[in-house]
């Protein structure tokens, strides 16, 4: 199966349409029981997603497939090197595991920086002695894969792509990641719960665009689809993706998700598609 679990709600309130605040440990654990016995065994977290390395490591996690990210190379940092091993180490005590399905970079620009050939070869030797089996980036942008891919070999590219947000695709770097053998992880094909919302429930900030949001759920409506498969099942009918990250609320959330199937999808209509980075790029939001 190649859903994984997004933790950021495990260690903190996340997301546009969460109301109930961070997920108790309690619940965690039912999620991930419930996706362990529906075949899901990969999960998706990051240092900078408040404590949830910490919750996660009072879980079993043997038989996980964890991806974590590394935050920005702090400028007062004297030895980038020792710098990311000491993270990657906290992460392993923290999760209470033997080694890392992936490790991902949370600011890319840091390997074109001056030091990032060091904070490269640092993420190689912790790949050569198995603290790690994958290295990459997380991304916000297509354009931060320009410089770094042509530079420095990845195994993992982690970026945001939903109905509205396709950019991955109209930019060219889907089909190039896939054809060089990367392996791409999708994530937001909810944006942040965005798309999932009622009319009447969607924050008055996003009014601007109104007319969008009235064609999305006219869309709906006329091909008598929810928008929770609407959104998953497009990302789903991408088999270029290796992994789809989708953060759940509660055990029901999860269920749901896994009903959805990959099957004949109508067509979305291009005009859906935006390039809005107000809109389609979450970082924006707490400014508008």
């Amino acid at each position: 199966m190649r859903l994984a679990i997004g933790t950021a709600n495990f260690g903190q309130a996340y997301g546009v349409a969460n109301s109930s605040g961070r997920i108790p440990v309690h619940e965690m654990h039912d999620i991930l029981n419930e996706a362990s016995a529906s075949g899901v065994r990969h999960l998706d977290t990051a240092i900078a997603y408040g404590d949830s390395e910490e919750v996660l490591g009072g879980a079993e996690l043997k038989g996980w497939n964890v991806v974590t990210k590394i935050p920005p190379l702090p400028p007062e940092e004297k030895d980038a090197h020792r710098w990311v091993e000491r993270l990657i180490d906290g992460s392993l005590e923290r999760l209470n595991v033997n080694s890392l399905e992936g490790v991902l970079m949370h600011r890319p620009a840091d390997l074109l920086e001056a030091r990032g050939r060091e904070i490269y070869k640092a993420l190689q030797n912790c790949k050569t002695d198995g603290r790690v089996c994958k290295i990459g980036i997380s991304i916000y942008d297509p354009s931060e894969l320009d410089g770094v891919i042509t530079e420095y070999p990845m195994d993992i590219v982690q970026a945001p792509y939903n109905v509205l947000d396709r950019r991955l695709v109209t930019s060219g770097w889907m089909q190039r990641l896939h054809a060089d053998g990367i392996e791409i992880h999708a994530r937001s094909a909810f944006l942040q719960g965005l798309l999932l919302m009622k009319k009447e429930d969607r924050a008055a900030k996003f009014n601007r665009w109104q007319s969008l949001w009235h064609e999305w759920h006219n869309w709906l409506t006329q091909n008598k689809v929810s928008a929770l498969n609407a959104c998953l099942g497009w990302v789903l009918a991408s088999s270029e993706f290796s992994r789809i990250v989708i953060g759940v609320d509660s055990v029901r959330h999860l269920q749901e998700i896994l009903a959805v199937r990959t099957k004949e999808f109508p067509e979305l209509p291009a005009s859906l598609m935006s390039s809005d980075l107000d809109l389609i790029n979450p970082s924006r939001w707490s400014s508008l």
